[in-house]
């Protein structure tokens, strides 16, 4: 047991290089069951003191607790404790989270604010209970066999254990193609899979190596949406006071805290509150030399000016790119085609000495910021219209209306034509980035998945819900739940973490969110009018008007490009590897590669990235990265 949790911990000292524990635990009902291995990595945020340890023990329980992530209102739920006298001998929430959840067991879920994923020793039924935050800011993976379960932060975890088998998984990897990276509860691994965000999972044992592992529960849903709304005054006033409260809590830390700043509207809102909370804030902007990048440096500097903040411009020269990229592909903990920008952020944020950074990361997903917002209402409305048309019919007048358009955008257009015409299934399709038939011609056969049209787990939009009230909500619960959570999120932990750089997302916290989710449409947005409404209604008298009113721009870099020049080589030696892998039609891998680098068909990066991405996790995995 010992020999395989240290390689899983050794696996993982990116996560936690200030300290390590390890404890083992007996299960089931007798001496002769198996035994838990708890083994954790620490990154000191709160309570720099050995009080903050983990595997952390309840001494009157015997309950045990490690514990990723934090819990903001780890002070309000301290003080209700206390009043249950309940003595703490430490300052963490760490402490704080094991406490609650000897008081109140799983009904604790339902009273925590924050990120988080644990794994919770309950000594008197010999219980382990698995927990992960509402939204999935944080990563849970498991792996269920007959004689055992394994649980980590990364699946480079779970597969240092040397318990799981590494075997592949085609639905897994069909998901990540389709979509740009994993989706949950899948992974490319056939044993591994993703606790679901908002859900929690118990494991026990009744006799000897045989492990119970129950269906996980949800014990979150996005809200439904209210019968009767405030006012659009009201309800951004009320978003403003929430926004306040959530950044100042994501504030708290015994390190020194910093905010990735750009031009937009997002970032110079998390900013704002947190110089409105802190006078000591230094906000960081990343900048390039290379030619044709939007990087918004002297936008970003000239918003530092005017709140005041202590700013840091980091500027990184070409010849420097061609090593970060190499190192972020490295650094995956599963094949992705986003996460390079945040990665390159992190390394600029944590070189300069920060451990905790904050984000705008979730407002595009809960304020409304996407196109998908607005063009997803459109095509199902032109779709039902053309619904008495024949399919054929369809597809040949979208073929010779799209002629000029690009092969895969008008495969694309066809198959939303001739596929789904609901708001989920059109807003699903507009996130795709291989169409089913391009996966068939890499030797993918859909049919044969387990999986919906959608390429989703017959779970994903479950545990999205079906009650999304408006056109509005809906789209933002499958923003938030597929794209955000599957992406995003996970991106972002496994990017920063690489750094040992806990990043924080006030944009997501709880109350703002559960709020904000409720609202009807008309309160978030108008025909013609801005993106995200409510947000800039909010942050008025805050934020210049000039900056409210700016259009979304974003930290654009041109990858195309890189990979047509600086990046080919890298790119290249991940193509050949998936060509000769066994995993895809080899000649497919190898022919979509080659449109993209002649640009025949004016092809977009991100559809030849998917192969890229999965061909340097493929060959690291190997151990020939």
């Amino acid at each position: 047991m010992e020999p395989a949790a240290r390689r899983m911990m050794q696996a993982m000292i990116h996560r936690g290089p200030d300290d390590e524990g390890y404890e083992e635990l007996p299960m089931g009902g007798d001496e002769s069951g198996p035994v838990a291995g708890f083994g954790f990595r620490r990154l000191s945020i709160l309570d720099l003191t050995a009080a903050g340890h983990q595997p952390m023990f309840n001494s009157h329980t015997g309950d045990c607790l490690i514990f990723n992530g934090e819990i903001y209102n780890f002070r309000s739920l301290r003080a209700e404790l206390q009043l249950r006298g309940i003595l703490f001998r430490g300052t963490s929430d760490s402490e704080v989270l094991l406490q609650a959840l000897s008081t109140w067991g799983e009904a604790a879920l339902e009273k925590l604010q924050g990120m988080y994923a644990f794994a919770f020793y309950e000594a008197k039924t010999r219980r382990i209970l698995l927990a992960r935050d509402p939204l999935g800011i944080k990563p849970l993976y498991v792996a269920s066999l007959p004689d055992r379960f394994v649980f980590a932060s990364e699946i480079r975890s779970v597969r240092a254990s040397g318990l799981v088998p590494d075997d592949l998984d085609m639905g897994g990897i069909a998901g990540m193609l389709a979509y740009g990276a994993p989706q949950d509860p899948l992974t490319v691994h056939r044993e591994i899979r993703s606790l679901p965000a908002g859900h929690s999972c118990w494991i026990s044992s009744g006799h000897a190596a045989h492990i119970s592992v129950f269906m996980p529960r949800a014990f979150w849903r996005f809200p439904s949406q209210v019968p009767a709304a405030p006012s659009a005054a009201a309800a951004a006033s009320e978003v403003r006071v929430l926004l306040e409260g959530a950044v100042a809590r994501h504030l708290v830390a015994d390190r020194s805290v910093g905010v990735f700043l750009s031009a937009g509207l997002d970032s110079f809102a998390i900013a704002a509150l947190s110089k409105a909370a802190r006078s000591d804030i230094k906000t960081f902007t990343v900048g390039f030399t290379e030619p044709g990048v939007i990087d918004e440096v002297e936008e970003a500097a000239a918003a530092a000016k005017l709140l005041g903040t202590d700013h840091q411009r980091v500027i990184l020269e070409s010849a420097d790119i061609a090593g970060l990229w190499n190192d972020w592909l490295g650094a995956a903990d599963r094949p992705s085609i986003d996460g390079f920008n945040t990665y390159v952020v992190s390394h600029a944020v944590k070189r300069a000495g920060k451990t905790v950074a904050l984000s705008g990361l979730g407002s595009d997903e809960i304020f409304g910021g996407y196109p998908n917002f607005a063009s997803a209402k459109r095509y199902v409305s032109i779709l039902r219209a053309l619904s008495h048309v024949p399919s054929a019919a369809r597809t040949l007048g979208l073929r010779w209306l799209l002629r000029r358009s690009s092969l895969a955008y008008q495969e694309k257009a066809q198959e939303l034509a001739a596929g789904d015409a609901s708001l989920d299934g059109v807003t699903l399709r507009l996130r795709r980035i291989l169409t089913d038939r391009q996966l068939g011609r890499l030797g993918i056969d859909t049919s044969s998945l387990s999986l919906n049209e959608h390429l989703l787990s017959p779970s994903a939009l479950t545990a999205i819900g079906s009650d999304g009230g408006d056109a509005f909500n809906r789209v933002a619960r499958l923003e938030c739940g597929l794209y955000m959570g599957n992406t995003l999120l996970r991106d972002t932990d496994a990017v920063t973490m690489a750094h040992s750089l806990e990043v924080r997302v006030p944009m997501l916290d709880q109350p703002l969110v559960d709020y904000v989710m409720q609202l009807p449409e008309r309160i978030k947005t108008h025909p013609g009018g801005p993106t995200k409404l409510l947000l800039r209604q909010a942050m008025k008298g805050l934020i210049p008007d000039s900056l409210l009113n700016r259009p979304k721009t974003g930290f654009s870099l041109p990858i195309d490009r890189w990979m047509h020049g600086a990046l080919r080589d890298s790119c290249q030696a991940s193509i050949d590897y998936l060509a000769g892998a066994g995993v895809l039609d080899a000649r497919e891998v190898r022919s979509q590669w080659a449109e993209f680098l002649a640009s025949a068909a004016n092809v977009h990066w991100i559809r030849p990235m998917t192969l890229v991405a999965l061909g340097s996790y493929l060959r690291n995995i190997s151990g020939r990265g």
